[in-house]
């Protein structure tokens, strides 16, 4: 039972009611308005009542009147509906609407009956979803700054699948760049320290952390020392196999102790590997007249990356929008990341999906619009990728920063993070901001088990669920110290059973909506503080 969507279709009523009545502008037919646009939510302000409306905001354009006045038709139509006790028009023409107090044991009722069920909905009508989140290069374990979007993207995809849609989760697995070489450069110095027995000298440039030291180790029981004194074209294919698919169980593993797992890893290196792909696409977009030959101007104030004064194949991504052409092959005819990623997007659109979700660290901010054109062309505008950024994570304990983890050699690791404070927790906390924001994580504040710690106030934005139930919890809480002040106002009444039922109800109406929503969140609720 949803409250809300109740409603919508209550207002979407009044107003198509009035078109038919001519109390429009006229000539304005329901057919004419966009009621897709009507919202109605909990009022910022909770005494303005239980309900609001834009209704008439946003549809007084339309219906070709000043927004006040249709307000004020809209609100004489919604008075007469049933449960609805009051209804006010506020400042330049939003509604508010109190409900009858007899309401809202129906609302407990639909909770009770639905229990942990409560809220999910069939308006995703089965649609095929593919949310991509974390995809972390496979040099090495997962940091704490993959976890706010890996904790993200799990959550979202949760959320859209109670919602009725068919999600599939991915992970982009980037073995095709050259930081793979310089990982399969850093396992072969790990692994002639074993076979040799003399220490490694890990020079700039190379990943030092000692994580990658049982990597050199299984490789030097496995070849022995045959691979110390060959040249590196010899090693450098089998090491960078081998060490891909070690830097993937440890990132796996990771994702597991933080309750993420995925339905497809999609491996960049597949798209070249036979069947050349990104080829392919790049003269598919050749033929369409997205992709042509030509030169890049000289960039204006801070470099391009990218850029190379040189004729080339250049993919128009000006005619979408995007601020400059970008290239595709690079001057020794390797594909650039963008072509690989056009690419990859192309085969999740072969593979039946029309919606795509990205989740990427707040700097690819500057990549969004590029590859939203890039799918609207490869695709022929029949698949929409949609970008959600997260910004970073700061970490503390006790107010100080955190130091970087030795065994990483460069930062403090996901897993020390969960092992240390929790999966539960963890994933709270990184849904208790908005993703586009930057989070400040203090370890030793959110072990606490207090009512100022919100993870353990029990636990398509998934931090809106965060937020709700946390001020739900709070809300209850505070109602439960009431009783120790007020005998009257406590849920268990030795007197009066009917009453001590009915408190009793709403405990388990209210268990249920937080259970509901911590699962979502994919955290598990506590049965009690400790």
């Amino acid at each position: 039972m949803n409250v809300y969507a109740i409603f919508a279709d209550h207002v979407r009523e009044a107003v198509a009611e009035l078109a038919r009545e001519g109390q429009l502008g006229e000539g304005r037919t329901p057919e004419g308005l966009d009621l897709g646009r009507i919202v109605v939510e909990p009022p910022r302000d909770p005494t303005h009542g239980d309900l609001a409306t834009n209704a008439a905001m946003v549809l007084a354009k339309d219906a070709g009147m000043k927004p006040r006045d249709l307000a004020e038709r809209i609100a004489a139509k919604l008075a007469a509906v049933p449960r609805v006790a009051k209804v006010d028009v506020a400042g330049p023409g939003f509604i508010n609407l109190t409900l009858d107090a007899a309401f809202w044991p129906v609302v407990l009722a639909a909770i009770l009956r639905a229990g942990r069920n409560f809220g999910r909905s069939t308006m995703g009508d089965n649609i095929a979803v593919n949310v991509e989140y974390v995809s972390a290069n496979p040099t090495g374990p997962m940091h704490v700054g993959h976890c706010r979007g890996a904790v993200f993207g799990d959550a979202m995809a949760s959320l859209l699948a109670f919602a009725g849609y068919k999600v599939t989760r991915e992970y982009y697995i980037n073995d095709a760049g050259a930081q793979v070489d310089v990982l399969a450069r850093s396992v072969f110095l790990r692994y002639r320290e074993a076979a040799t027995g003399e220490a490694a000298d890990i020079p700039d440039g190379l990943y030092p952390g000692d994580y990658l030291v049982p990597v050199g180790q299984e490789l030097a029981e496995m070849h022995g020392g045959a691979f110390v004194e060959a040249p590196e074209s010899e090693w450098l294919p089998v090491f960078r196999s081998f060490a891909i698919g070690a830097m993937m169980v440890m990132i796996r593993a990771d994702l597991a102790a933080l309750g993420i797992e995925f339905d497809v890893f999609f491996s960049e290196r597949s798209l070249t590997a036979g069947v050349d792909r990104v080829g392919l696409m790049i003269e598919q977009l050749r033929r369409s007249g997205e992709v042509y030959e030509g030169r890049l101007p000289p960039p204006k104030g801070a470099p391009i990356e990218d850029w190379e004064d040189r004729e080339q194949s250049l993919f128009r991504s000006t005619a979408f929008g995007d601020d400059v052409d970008r290239p595709l092959v690079k001057s020794d005819g390797s594909y650039t990341y963008f072509a690989g990623d056009i690419a990859y997007h192309k085969d999740k659109f072969d593979r039946g999906f029309r919606r795509m979700i990205d989740v990427w660290g707040a700097d690819h901010g500057g990549y969004v619009k590029r590859m939203q054109a890039a799918v609207k062309a490869v695709t022929g505008g029949q698949a929409s990728l949609d970008v959600e950024l997260c910004q970073l994570v700061r970490l503390y304990r006790n107010g100080e920063p955190v130091r970087m983890s030795k065994r990483a050699g460069s930062f403090v690791t996901l897993r020390e993070v969960v092992d240390e404070v929790g999966r539960d927790a963890v994933r709270f906390m990184m849904l208790f901001r908005k993703n586009d924001a930057p989070l400040d994580f203090d370890l030793a504040k959110v072990i606490e088990q207090s009512r100022e710690n919100p993870v353990f106030a029990a636990a398509r934005e998934p931090h809106r669920i965060a937020f709700y139930l946390h001020d739900l919890a709070s809300d209850f809480h505070g109602q439960w110290n009431r009783g120790n002040e007020l005998p009257h106002l406590r849920f268990i009444m030795e007197n009066d059973r009917e009453l001590t039922l009915a408190r009793l109800a709403l405990v388990h109406g209210v268990a249920a909506v937080l259970a509901s929503g911590l699962s979502v969140l994919g955290v598990e609720a506590v049965q009690e503080l400790k």
